[in-house]
């Protein structure tokens, strides 16, 4: 079932995710559910506040871009191809970034028609759980890691304007402004 995306201005966005501590049928549906809804709206990642549920759940696939390449580890392993890993369902996930950063175009579901170019770490681990209740670490760089990290900024609140340089706030000030009250009268 695909699900309302929540767009800014909804105070949801700027909320914590709780920490899941079991696994029942209803997270099984909402990740599910997720997982439909991203794919649908052409996303490559989507967190649980963005459709109303302040989780620390989110679900990537970022498969679909070929233009810009990723690396990933999962459990020590090299993944040669990312299809064979995707889409990934992260429960509880957190994050240690790289030294080293980057400037890369991102957008986001919640900001429809934004993007802007954001500073992120260029790599990084995460551990997380799956739905199964199994850890999974991963090592990522490139496109994941990026989109990782947007991801988990989304479970703790922060969003991607929150990161934009203060011309690319200025520049993209009306239509943030509009956003948010189209948003209000919802």
């Amino acid at each position: 079932m695909r699900l309302q995306i929540r767009k800014y201005g909804d105070p949801l966005l700027r909320a914590k995710g709780k920490r899941i501590e079991a696994v029942d049928d209803e997270i099984r549906a909402l990740a599910e559910n997720m997982l439909e809804t991203m794919h649908a709206a052409n996303g490559i990642g989507l967190a649980a506040q963005q459709v109303g549920h302040a989780l620390q759940l989110t679900v990537l696939d970022v498969t679909q871009v070929e233009d810009r390449p990723s690396t990933m580890t999962l459990n020590g392993e090299p993944v040669a191809d990312l299809a064979t890993a995707m889409p990934l369902v992260l429960i509880n996930p957190t994050l240690r970034l790289s030294e080293e950063t980057d400037l890369g175009s991102e957008g986001c579901l919640s900001f429809p028609e934004i993007t802007a170019d954001i500073e992120r770490a260029s790599s990084l681990k995460m551990e997380a759980e799956t739905l199964e209740g199994d850890k999974l670490r991963i090592e990522a760089s490139g496109l994941l890691a990026r989109a990782l990290q947007h991801e988990v900024d989304h479970l703790n609140g922060i969003l991607f304007i929150d990161r934009m340089s203060s011309a690319a706030k200025v520049s993209h000030g009306s239509r943030l402004k509009r956003l948010q009250k189209e948003t209000a009268k919802m």
